[in-house]
């Protein structure tokens, strides 16, 4: 199954003619989910000749303009195409008010349902049959949350030797022991699954963190992402406006990243201040922590493959 992230901006504050604002696309496989829709998120998202017109759920981590401002086309241009699966918007409280009013004052024609929930505490706020994305608190300044999506655990590789030698025909038997069913072999006695697959094998893990003041327990809710997308706004000589602010250092980012053991970390989110030739300031001060840290930029593309 296949996981890719696709960043669709990656600046913060207002757009620059190079710079749309941050939205991140996650896809695995036909599934679509949006984190954040600042302005130009359609933009990229055509540009990338991207089937968002079914994205399944959209995560908003907080109501600030930067990160909520494309909403609105994009669920008006969903009414283009005959959807009849509905769409969920999670986010905090006055999330559901802003939809609301959109639709309202601008007399958007929706054919299909969209359902929003807004988010008072650390939960689970969406899942599927082998994943879940869960909503935590951040810091800043109004109530922001970030999101971490993470698969459950697959099954352990499959023996065929080992089938053979328990005399599991070749067949639909060996794909019920996959997905962890019992079968009768030739003989009629009971099959296990776990006589026939190794140690169980853990999913993926992708997080995003965006508008938010350092905090240890960021850590601990990443941790072990294969893929994080992070805030880096500022530099370290700016820290005292980044407090004031409510935002992270480039360096604050790469401690998350280092402390958390993820495989892969790239930041976002970047103050209006840097060019795109000025940003490798913050990447810089990012690998004096933690090396492997990276630069996102509009229209990247990620993949997020097993680790094993």
């Amino acid at each position: 199954m296949n996981m890719e992230a696709f960043i669709l901006g990656c600046g913060g504050m207002m757009p620059l003619p190079y710079r749309h604002l941050t939205s991140v696309l996650l896809r695995r496989d036909g599934d679509l989910f949006l984190f954040d829709g600042g302005e130009g998120t359609q933009v990229s998202l055509r540009r990338l000749n991207l089937k968002w017109k079914k994205i399944d759920a959209i995560f908003i981590s907080h109501t600030h303009a930067d990160h909520i401002t494309g909403l609105p086309g994009i669920l008006m241009l969903s009414s283009q195409v005959d959807r009849t699966e509905p769409l969920y918007i999670y986010g905090p409280p006055k999330i559901k008010e802003y939809i609301e009013t959109s639709r309202r004052v601008l007399d958007m024609y929706i054919n299909y349902p969209i359902i929003v929930k807004e988010i008072t505490a650390p939960c689970v706020v969406h899942s599927g049959k082998d994943y879940y994305v869960r909503a935590f608190p951040l810091d800043h300044t109004k109530t922001c949350v970030g999101y971490t999506l993470e698969e459950m655990d697959r099954p352990g590789e499959f023996n065929p030797e080992k089938a053979r030698e328990l005399k599991v025909p070749v067949g639909p038997l060996w794909s019920q022991l996959q997905n962890g069913f019992e079968v009768q072999n030739e003989e009629g006695q009971t099959i296990k699954p776990e006589q026939v697959l190794g140690k169980k094998r853990s999913g993926r893990k992708f997080s995003f963190v965006t508008d938010t003041l350092f905090k240890p327990s960021i850590i601990d809710e990443v941790r072990g992402s294969d893929f994080l997308v992070c805030e880096g706004m500022f530099e370290d000589a700016l820290i005292d406006q980044a407090k004031e602010k409510k935002h992270m250092t480039a360096k604050q980012a790469a401690t998350i990243a280092k402390e958390a053991d993820v495989r892969r970390m790239v930041l976002i989110h970047y103050s209006p201040r840097y060019t795109d030739k000025e940003l490798h300031i913050l990447l810089e001060e990012a690998q004096s922590i933690w090396p492997k840290a990276e630069l996102s930029h509009d229209r990247m593309h990620i993949e997020i493959p097993y680790i094993d």
